[in-house]
């Protein structure tokens, strides 16, 4: 028997959840048939993952379904939902979608003893067959066990019950449960994920005055599945939208076709210029003319007849066009004449999954042949290293399938050297660095310019003084003597 006959994710037939890159995580989605339960704390976003499922039934495959829900009355939930362009009382009116109310009313009181589900499951059923429903959510769980005290096995039991009736007709099931913590317990009662076939947790960390909100899927019963959390985000007119760093794949294509940087000496050294779909890091102290590298590439980009697209996070539009025009270049001209769009944010005005999507909308719309990113430093500290590293590495990845040439900008922790936090993240990520350092001789501060790695390709070596003047910059000989350009702790090896 090979590995392949026993391989049941490739016999189960798969239900897309609507959260695209979640699916790739599971293998396509959720196995059909079989239940899920989505755990998490309040605010996690638990009944909008609940919701997309079925309204991606509906809107893409023409599934019908049944929303259970134990907390918020349905017109609530229709007005919530109505927000992420789901019109859940227009689908319930074509009978695409039937809700069962059992949300408590006011006051009711708690129930003690012994109890069953065989009401509720009558009238689940009921609306199944009313609609011939294909998918089933029961929101929440922790809502209808938090109305009965009793023993916990009988919990069990009548869960148990009501996913394997459910199962049985043929039904996809998500049902969702509270958690008392985002590293804890995996349910409040810790009875929901004994019964479900799978399990997927919702988190919503605070970190650095921050959140950053994760999912990741525990348990896939008869099925592979990515391990790890990933992280997504809440966007409007869309609901949950994820970016799993485990559906990624190294498949893009590798070009053998230069593109200039924008400056003809910096094209000799790196051997004829940048390749068409990499990825290039330009790493300097603040001054040292990173800004002015980036207004080059772009440039340089737009009179070859390409167009190019900056986001720019550490200054205004108006300072970036200033600038420009103090080097002779002519964003505003270039604008106008379509070949170039400049976005300038806050870095703290989103979280780094916001960003990624921003960037990667625009650049679907606007269909450039190269981006510029000034610079990741200013978005690095607005979120933890480990969200950093995955922002990094889908935006190199997005970018090198695109097949668009690159240019990210990051500020060295010194003046004369060493490696920022930025560097450190990307610097095995992207295909080329090159460093500007600020080198001292005798009483004198010189600039210089050394490419320090350009994979695929040969480069020059040296060091190379360079001045800045209204006309740009300008690159002159190498120094005779080679200075230490990297720092005091040695982070960077030739």
């Amino acid at each position: 028997m090979t590995l392949q006959d026993t391989d049941t994710s490739e016999i189960l037939e798969r239900v897309q959840t609507g959260v695209k890159a979640f699916d790739d995580l599971v293998m396509g989605g959720l196995p059909r048939a079989r239940t899920t339960i989505v755990g998490g704390t309040p605010g996690s976003g638990k009944t909008v993952f609940a919701t997309q499922f079925l309204a991606h039934g509906i809107t893409m495959y023409g599934e019908t379904g049944v929303l259970v829900t134990f907390e918020e009355p349905p017109h609530d939930i229709e007005a919530n939902m109505r927000g992420f362009g789901w019109d859940l009382a227009g689908w319930r009116r074509q009978a695409k979608l039937a809700f069962v109310d059992a949300s408590p009313p006011a006051n009711e009181e708690m129930v003690i003893g012994d109890f069953d589900l065989s009401a509720l499951m009558s009238r689940i059923l009921h609306s199944v067959k009313t609609i011939n429903a294909r998918r089933v959510v029961l929101d929440s769980l922790t809502q209808l066990f938090d109305h009965f005290i009793g023993d916990p096995k009988i919990l069990r039991r009548e869960l148990f019950h009501i996913s394997n009736a459910l199962k049985k007709a043929g039904l996809t099931v998500l049902m969702t449960a509270e958690r008392n913590s985002e590293y804890g317990e995996i349910t409040r009662h810790r009875l929901e994920e004994f019964v479900a076939d799978n399990v997927v947790i919702l988190r919503n960390v605070l970190q650095r005055e921050k959140r950053r909100r994760t999912i990741e899927v525990l348990k896939m019963r008869g099925s592979h599945h990515a391990e790890g959390e990933a992280p997504f985000t809440l966007l409007a007119n869309q609901g949950v939208v994820a970016v799993p760093l485990s559906s990624l794949r190294l498949e893009q294509q590798s070009s053998t076709v230069r593109v200039t940087s924008g400056n003809r000496a910096i094209d000799d050294m790196c051997g004829g210029g940048f390749f068409r779909d990499s990825v290039t890091l330009v790493s300097g102290a603040t001054g040292t003319g990173k800004t002015l590298l980036v207004t080059n590439f772009l440039a340089g980009g737009v009179a070859a007849g390409e167009k190019a697209i900056l986001f720019g996070y550490e200054e205004s539009r108006g300072q970036l066009f200033r600038n420009a025009s103090g080097w002779g270049v002519d964003f505003a001209r270039m604008e106008e004449e379509g070949k170039l769009r400049v976005v300038c944010l806050y870095p703290e005005a989103q979280g780094l999954p916001d960003h990624l999507l921003t960037i990667q909308a625009l650049v679907d719309e606007f269909q450039p042949n190269r981006i510029a990113i000034d610079s990741l430093s200013a978005l690095e500290r607005i979120a933890p290293e480990t969200g950093f590293r995955e922002f990094l590495i889908s935006l190199t990845s997005f970018i090198k399938k695109r097949e668009i040439a690159g240019l990210c900008t990051a500020t060295s922790k010194s003046l004369i050297g060493g490696q920022s936090a930025s560097e450190q993240h990307i610097s095995t990520l992207t295909d080329s660095i090159i460093l500007l350092r600020y080198i001292q001789e005798e009483d004198t501060m010189h600039r210089g310019l050394m490419v320090l790695k350009m994979r695929g390709s040969e480069h020059a070596k040296e060091i190379r003084r360079f001045t800045i003047d209204d006309a740009g910059m300008h690159l002159g000989e190498p120094f005779k003597k080679v200075p230490n350009v990297f720092g005091s702790d040695g982070e960077y090896s030739r």
